[in-house]
C-alpha cells in the first residue's frame, strides 16, 4: 500500500506540473507503481479539463476549447511536447540513423520541432472546438488524457530501448505485461458507465502497434521522448476518433 501511494505520487510529479513537496523514493516498486498509475494521473487531468468544460457551457466554442487546451498544456507542463518536437526534428533531417539519434539529443528546437508543435496544438484546438459545439457528452474529455497515458505505458513496456540507458531503460527495468494490464483497471471503471470507451482503447492499442513498428523500423528502439510523443499523440488520435463519431454517426450535429 505504502508502495501504491509512494507510486502514485512519482506519477504526479512525473507527469504534471503540480507541486508535490515530498521526497518519493526511488525504487523498483514505486516506478513499477508509479507506470500504474499514469492512466490515473490522466483521468485526474481530465477531471479538471471536465469542470472546466462544464463551466464554461454558456461561453462561445473557441473560447472554451481554448481553455481547455491551455489547462491541459499547463498541467503536463508540455513535457510530452518536447518529445513530439524532438521526433520531427530527427526525421524531417532525412539523415542516417546515427545522425538521427545526434538530433534527437540536441537541446535546440529547429524547425521541423516547431512545426510539428504547432499543427499538434492547432489540430487539439480545432477538434476541441468541433466537440464543446456539438456539445457532445463530457465522458470523452475525462477519458482521452488516461487512455493517451496508457498508450505511452504500452509503448515503454512493450518495446525494447534502442540504448542501454537513460531514463526510459531504466523505468523498463522494473516493468512487465501485468503493469500494462493493471494500469488498465481506472479506465475500466469508465468503461462500465461508458461503453463506448472500450471501442477507443481497442483503436489506442491499434495506434500503440503502429508507433511500435514505425519506432523499430526508424529507430530500431524506443527512447523516453517517443513514450512522451507517444502520449501526446494518442490523445489526438482519439479527439480525431471522438470527433468522427459525432460528424458522421450523430444526426445533424450544429455547425461551428
Amino acid at each position: 500500500m505504502k508502495n501504491a501511494l509512494f507510486g502514485t505520487l512519482l506519477a504526479l510529479q512525473f507527469l504534471t506540473r503540480i507541486p508535490i513537496p515530498i521526497a518519493v523514493p526511488w525504487t523498483p516498486d514505486t516506478r513499477r507503481w508509479a507506470v500504474r498509475a499514469y492512466p490515473l494521473v490522466g483521468l485526474m487531468i481530465g477531471s479538471v479539463l471536465t469542470l472546466i468544460a462544464y463551466a464554461m457551457q454558456n461561453v462561445p466554442a473557441p473560447i472554451t476549447a481554448l481553455a481547455i487546451l491551455s489547462v491541459w498544456v499547463a498541467l503536463s507542463g508540455g513535457l510530452h511536447l518536447d518529445g513530439v518536437m524532438d521526433i520531427a526534428d530527427a526525421l524531417g533531417s532525412n539523415q542516417p540513423l546515427a545522425r538521427r539519434w545526434e538530433i534527437m539529443k540536441d537541446p535546440q528546437i529547429g524547425s521541423f520541432g516547431m512545426l510539428a508543435l504547432v499543427f499538434l496544438l492547432a489540430w487539439k484546438a480545432v477538434l476541441l472546438w468541433a466537440l464543446v459545439a456539438y456539445q457532445a457528452p463530457l465522458w470523452w474529455l475525462l477519458i482521452v488524457p488516461g487512455l493517451g497515458r496508457w498508450a505511452g505505458v504500452a509503448l515503454l513496456v512493450l518495446t525494447p530501448c534502442a540504448q542501454q540507458k537513460g531514463l526510459a531503460w531504466s523505468w523498463q527495468q522494473s516493468l512487465s505485461g501485468q503493469d500494462v494490464a493493471l494500469a488498465l483497471l481506472p479506465l475500466a471503471f469508465i468503461a462500465l458507465l461508458a461503453p463506448a470507451a472500450l471501442f477507443m482503447w481497442l483503436t489506442v492499442i491499434v495506434f500503440v502497434v503502429l508507433v511500435r513498428g514505425l519506432m523499430m523500423r526508424l529507430f530500431n528502439g524506443i527512447n523516453g521522448d517517443m513514450v512522451g510523443a507517444t502520449i501526446e499523440g494518442g490523445e489526438l488520435w482519439l479527439l480525431i476518433l471522438v470527433w468522427s463519431w459525432w460528424q458522421f454517426a450523430t444526426v445533424s450535429p450544429p455547425g461551428i
